[in-house]
């Protein structure tokens, strides 16, 4: 096959996953996690679930590229994360339960051992710590209030970002998500200890 050939089928194989990956997109928004099967995404894309599964020999592939673009449009190019962005951020996963059900149930399988999206997880979260590292270092320099570092205390922004998403997604009327996150980054700026010291 002559080079320009190739590239042209490359490039049309990229368009046609894409388009594919959006359509999932779609399925999960209105039909959520479990219901994003990969007939729906098939017949959504005019393909057969044979052909779907030329490009994504699994639904575990074809939600971890879902996931992947997500992560492309959380990201801020050319621009470190800001503390209030992530409170932004937060807030924005509010309304879009699929896709947060989907990232929270590949997370939780994605400890077993060699399941597909356990280096995409890891991977992410190498990521994601170094990215919260930064965020912290711009607000508070090399000392939290609190006194731990950037580093130390990246996992536990971290993890509370994540834990929340769980909580909120088996009891969304009463966990206020975004409030709870707010009230986390007041605790590392020390509000509660300066709230508690103005008590006195």
């Amino acid at each position: 096959m002559p080079y320009g050939d190739a590239m042209s089928t490359r490039a049309r194989s990229e368009e046609r996953r894409a388009e594919i990956v959006r359509a999932a997109l779609e399925v999960i928004a209105e039909r959520g996690y479990r219901g994003a099967s990969m007939a729906a995404v098939a017949e959504r894309v005019g393909l057969t679930q044979q052909g779907l599964l030329h490009y994504f020999p699994t639904k575990d592939a074809l939600l971890v590229a879902v996931l992947k673009e997500r992560d492309q449009w959380d990201a801020v190019p050319d621009s470190p994360w800001r503390i209030d962005l992530l409170a932004a951020l937060v807030e924005y996963n509010g309304m879009r339960p699929g896709i947060v059900q989907t990232f929270s149930a590949l997370l939780g399988e994605s400890v077993t051992e060699d399941h597909p999206a356990r280096e995409y997880f890891t991977e992410r979260y190498q990521r994601v710590r170094a990215t919260m590292t930064g965020a912290l270092r711009t607000e508070y320099g090399e000392r939290l209030p609190g006194g731990l570092t950037p580093e130390r205390a990246a996992p536990l922004l971290v993890a509370v970002m994540d834990g929340l998403q769980y909580q909120w997604l088996l009891d969304p009327e009463s966990v206020d998500m975004p409030g709870a996150f707010r009230d986390f980054v007041g605790l590392l700026g020390g509000a509660a200890g300066d709230a508690a010291g103005a008590g006195h």
